[in-house]
């Protein structure tokens, strides 16, 4: 129980610090395009030096390679999703929108762990759906940012069931380090064939670049590699759910620094609540009958 405790309170302080990822996406200047693929960069070397020290091989084989750059590729796209939606709605539409990752979860991991869906996780999922229709509804001028959140959700949640795949297998730094790389690869090359790659891509104020070291070092390569080995001692759906924390962190953080600008309509508050309490409920009934079959 007291490893299970420990696992479950550092995820809890991972989430906390993903809680202020939002913050510092709206407050790097750049766009989410530059974001993105600093960010990656930087995540990178930080991750050498890590790998170097603790003297870790990369050696795996070329199938498990492809795999994870592909899974790599859809990280960079994710993120782009993500900061984007942040760019062009505010820090609250997008992590209502991303919260929906727990439903797609619950569609995806039976699916890749090859078990049957269940009936009650559905149901929640259709609330949930139902209190984002709402939201749409209510914050029309925001429609493009709520498309975006959840493409940031799909994406979350394929990944995090995949690594929770891969990391019964191989430590969670190799898989950090060649998805972070297939990732960079696959970023580099789409903004090279599109040619974003000019001189003011690469001119960065002086100040995003001290936000930028923060949020690659502190909330990606610790978090990132802190999270993926949390998969070998908790389910991708558990880990998933306590992500949703990083809504109301986010939100409550946004709304202390920006209030004007992330002051929202009574009807987006009452689709937010009916969303955390559908997440929420769906964990403790779990739970509930988890602890039933084993009695």
């Amino acid at each position: 129980m007291f490893f299970k405790n420990k696992h479950l309170l550092l995820l809890h302080f991972i989430v906390f610090i993903w809680g202020w990822a939002p913050i510092l996406g709206k407050v790097i200047s750049v766009d989410a395009f530059q974001l993105v693929w600093f960010r990656i960069l930087i995540t990178l070397i930080t991750l050498s030096f890590y790998l170097t020290y603790i003297k870790q091989g990369l050696k795996i084989s070329r199938q498990d390679m492809l795999k994870l750059f592909g899974i790599g590729g859809i990280i960079a796209f994710h993120w782009y999703c993500f900061y984007h939606a942040i760019k062009i709605s505010n820090v609250s539409v997008t992590l209502v929108a991303f919260s929906t990752a727990t439903f797609f979860t619950s569609i995806i991991e039976p699916i890749l762990y090859k078990r049957k869906l269940i009936r009650y996780e559905l149901a929640f999922g259709m609330v949930i759906i139902a209190a984002i229709a709402m939201i749409f509804k209510v914050e029309t001028q925001y429609t493009d940012g709520i498309i975006l959140g959840i493409l940031a959700a799909v994406t979350s949640s394929f990944f995090t069931v995949c690594n929770g795949l891969f990391v019964q297998r191989m430590p969670s730094s190799i898989i950090t380090a060649y998805e972070l790389g297939g990732g960079f690869i696959a970023l580099s090359i789409y903004l090279l064939i599109n040619g974003n790659f000019n001189l003011s891509f690469f001119s960065v104020k002086v100040e995003d670049w001290g936000w930028l070291c923060l949020l690659s070092i502190v909330g990606t390569a610790f978090t990132f590699i802190a999270s993926v080995n949390l998969m070998k001692h908790l389910s991708p759906y558990t880990v998933t759910l306590t992500i949703n924390l990083e809504t109301i962190y986010g939100i409550i953080l946004a709304y202390l620094i920006w209030q004007k600008d992330e002051a929202m309509t009574p009807g987006f508050y009452l689709g937010t609540l009916i969303i955390l309490a559908t997440i929420f409920g769906n964990g403790i009934l779990k739970n509930y009958l988890k602890k039933q079959h084993q009695e």
